[in-house]
């Protein structure tokens, strides 16, 4: 066997020769670091040590919230940076993942990158070729001493989390053919000791799905479609139409997983192919709701078993998805101590079920959206204003805009102060007729952005809701949507990136601006926090254009008083992960 000089010095030759395409020689210099890395066991997936940041979210429960309270109220004003790498230019929207001292993060270009979580220094870097463009991602997941990394070309990769050497690369198959095709967006997230990952179906045939992997061999275990086939339960509710006409179900997000009930829950999209589903044909025992679009499914993770599922709304035309995150909270409610699933839709209305059983048990409206009049107290189901189905007619003013009140941008929510942050946008549309040349629903119908009819020229909203009362406890507003993610911290802060290039330390209790700095381009992505040798830090990524924000440039360029001068005084320095700390 060589030896390890042998082997570093045989790497820098190849590297000289540029056909070494494996990790890169930084880690020779942090060797101790990455020899020290523990494995990642079930145990700290299920409660993660405060100093790390395991999952996308950091706990299976998707909080988006960190225990570490060396920054807080008192000293946040003093946080400054402590180190910037540049990345990759393109779509991205990424999570750092942070263990033992170690940040992984997952770069445009499929490029994985291990960096020194104190420094920034770069450990080692994976890169995976392949002809496919670059699509945006969220993350990656970590298990044992592997590395798990979804890439634009549709294979799921395990590297070693100590060298970045490929264990096994595995093809995911039976895809759709021609202009558009499926993508992986979502992290995957292991749930005992599956691999699990979500795939994204726009306008394709048949629509989206789930699958489980082994997480030894990457071998496809079981797969879940999203988009019901005919002759299998919930089938009949396409208003009968066939299989290759039904498409839709996309998961854009990573799911959530209870570990005591054994059970991952998944948020899935709705259809474009809206028109075939507009009017119902009264065929006995046939529905055009359309399942299991905007519906939050319950998976058993080792057989893809649907064990519960319920669709929040029905047959939804104007691409109001329910697909976002999944917090897994235990609440009072009604006397009694329920585990429940508490999830919003782009209309910024949260539904909140038994994580058990799926039973409905009530809903939080953030005061936004126009679209439901009504919730039935004991289904949750919707009553739809007249107003909100389509027509060939007439146009209404309908809140909010399809592009969402909320969107990607996760909410973080304190499980010891029952407490949610969530970041909104203020907009609305004017809606309709159908066959008005719209081409992002398949009615035609027209999607006008707009302001809401009240609107005072502020946009962006931090919404904080006590989700044991139900109450609304403040709210801070602004000319510019929020971009990113919440981040809720034990220091006594929530953390918020903007369309103006900012990044905001919030006061939790009050929704106080503390700090604020300026990134010098979008804060697209999901904030975290860690801790190294008893210092903790906050990390961002920047730079990575998002649909979501591109939307809102627009908007607010045309539309806010002084957009313009916003948009100008933007500095678009470039994509980077930007980590801050006390000094």
């Amino acid at each position: 066997m060589a030896t390890k000089p042998t082997i570093q010095l045989l790497g820098l030759a190849l590297c000289v020769l540029g056909i070494y395409s494996g990790p890169n020689l930084a880690q020779s210099n942090n060797s101790s670091l990455l020899s020290e890395l523990t494995p990642v066991t079930k145990e700290m997936l299920i409660d993660p040590p405060a100093e790390d940041w395991l999952l996308w979210r950091r706990t299976y429960a998707s909080s988006g919230f960190s225990p570490l309270d060396q920054i807080n109220r008192q000293n946040v004003a003093e946080l400054e940076l402590a180190w910037r790498v540049e990345l990759e230019p393109g779509p991205n929207s990424p999570t750092p993942i942070v263990h033992d001292g170690v940040v992984y993060l997952l770069s445009t270009g499929d490029t994985m990158l291990a960096m020194d979580a104190v420094s920034g220094a770069e450990l080692w870097r994976y890169r995976h070729e392949s002809d496919a463009v670059a699509s945006a991602k969220i993350g990656i997941a970590l298990y044992g001493d592997k590395l798990f990394m979804p890439t634009a070309n549709m294979h799921i990769v395990a590297l070693d989390s100590r060298t970045g050497a490929p264990i096994w690369d595995s093809e995911i198959t039976d895809l759709a053919v021609g202009p558009r095709s499926h993508r992986l967006r979502g992290t995957p997230l292991v749930a005992n000791g599956m691999l699990i990952q979500g795939v994204t179906a726009t306008m394709i045939p048949e629509g989206g799905f789930i699958i489980g992997l082994d997480l030894e061999t990457g071998e496809e275990v079981w797969r879940f479609h999203s988009v019901a086939r005919p002759g299998t339960p919930g089938g009949n509710t396409w208003n009968d139409i066939p299989l290759e006409e039904r498409s839709g179900g996309s998961v854009w997000l990573p799911g959530s997983y209870d570990p005591e009930l054994d059970l991952v829950y998944f948020g899935l999209a709705p259809t474009y192919n809206t028109a075939p589903l507009l009017d119902p044909i009264y065929k006995p025992g046939v529905s055009n709701d359309a399942l299991y679009t905007n519906a939050t499914v319950a998976l058993r993770p080792g057989t893809g078993e649907l064990v519960w599922y319920y669709q929040h709304i029905a047959n939804d035309q104007w691409d109001l998805d329910w697909v976002y995150e999944r917090h897994i909270i235990e609440l009072e409610v009604d006397g009694a101590m329920r585990k429940l699933v508490l999830t919003a839709g782009k209309m910024a209305l949260y539904d909140a079920v038994d994580a058990a059983t799926g039973e409905y048990l009530f809903s939080m409206d953030m005061g936004l959206q126009n679209i439901v009049t009504a919730v039935d107290s004991e289904t949750g189901a919707k009553t739809i204003s007249p107003d909100a189905i389509p027509n060939a007619e007439l146009s209404h003013l309908l809140c909010p805009f399809a592009n969402g009140g909320r969107n990607w941008p996760a909410a973080a929510y304190n499980p010891r102060s029952k407490m949610l942050y969530l970041p909104i946008a203020e907009v609305c549309m004017m809606a309709g007729p159908t066959g008005a040349g719209g081409n992002l629903l398949s009615t035609g119908v027209s999607l006008q952005i707009s302001p809401t009819a009240d609107s005072d020229g502020r946009f962006g909203r931090w919404q904080a809701v006590n989700v044991e009362t139900r109450e609304l406890v403040w709210a801070h507003r602004e000319v510019v949507p929020p971009t990113s993610a919440a981040l809720a911290t034990a220091g006594g802060l929530v953390f918020i990136g903007a369309l103006d290039e900012s990044f905001k330390a919030l006061d939790d209790s009050t929704g106080e601006v503390l700090w604020v700095t300026d990134l010098g381009d979008l804060p697209t992505s999901f904030p975290v926090s860690y801790s190294v040798n008893g210092k903790q830090y906050i990390a961002v990524a920047i730079g990575t254009p998002t649909v979501n924000a591109n939307i809102w440039l627009g908007f607010v360029n045309d539309f806010a008083v002084g957009g313009d001068s916003i948009i100008r005084r933007l500095r678009r320095s470039g994509p980077a992960l930007m980590v801050f700390a006390l000094e």
